[in-house]
């Protein structure tokens, strides 16, 4: 009998990511928004959106969508988040 093992795991190498420290201010930053795609997320982040604009300040905030809910971001994805100051990732179900 032959066993074929499965190893659920992404193929691509990530890259290695350093984190920075803290935000001191949100104020004239650019914020990332990136959903999953499912439709709960849609309500929520428009008031993130509005929120973060109205009440901190924040001179931009990015959206975009994964093109697949249950995959890693794209590098489309990732390329652009190196511009932005913070990053927020949200999930709906």
């Amino acid at each position: 009998m032959t066993f074929e093992v499965l190893v659920p795991t992404y193929d691509d190498a990530a890259k290695t990511l350093e984190t920075t420290g803290r935000l001191s201010t949100l104020e004239g930053t650019t914020i990332g928004i990136v959903s999953n795609g499912k439709m709960g997320t849609v309500d929520f982040f428009d008031a993130m959106e509005r929120t973060l604009l109205d009440d901190y300040g924040v001179a931009e905030v990015v959206r975009t969508t994964k093109g697949n809910y249950s995959a890693p971001a794209g590098p489309d994805i990732v390329n652009a988040a190196e511009r932005w100051h913070a990053l927020i990732a949200g999930i709906g179900d």
